[in-house]
């Protein structure tokens, strides 16, 4: 597994909870498909220049979330049918957390949401 682009990791969050939002991503853009193994700790540890136990810590919180399945001896793999169930879940958590200050922060620069629609796709 090649590291996607330097990371930078933010104070705010644990680094095992910004590396599960990378894992997430992941399997949310199909970089990781269901029923696909996942990099190995090691691998995963390299990948992101994080110590193989936060890699571990990782894989057991998306193990807990039901998200993956560790198979002894052969590794973890994404579980089938969890993207669809992320989606949802990730879709909710935007419109209750990350749009409403997205459009405080809009309201406030004076961007007109309809003009920015329909300039969107000149960025895509």
């Amino acid at each position: 597994m090649k590291k996607k682009r330097p990371h930078k990791w933010k104070n705010e969050q644990p680094i095992y909870r910004q590396l599960m939002d990378e894992v997430i991503a992941g399997i949310l853009d199909r970089s990781y498909q269901e029923g696909q193994m996942l990099p190995s700790v090691r691998q995963l540890a390299e990948a992101y220049e994080v110590n193989p136990l936060t890699a571990a810590k990782v894989y057991r919180e998306l193990a807990r979330e039901g998200l993956v399945e560790a198979r002894r001896g052969e590794g973890v793999i994404v579980r089938a049918s969890v993207r669809d169930g992320l989606m949802r879940r990730e879709r909710t958590k935007f419109i209750k957390e990350e749009w409403p200050a997205l459009c405080a922060r809009l309201a406030r620069m004076e961007v007109d949401l309809k003009w920015l629609l329909a300039t969107a796709s000149d960025w895509q």
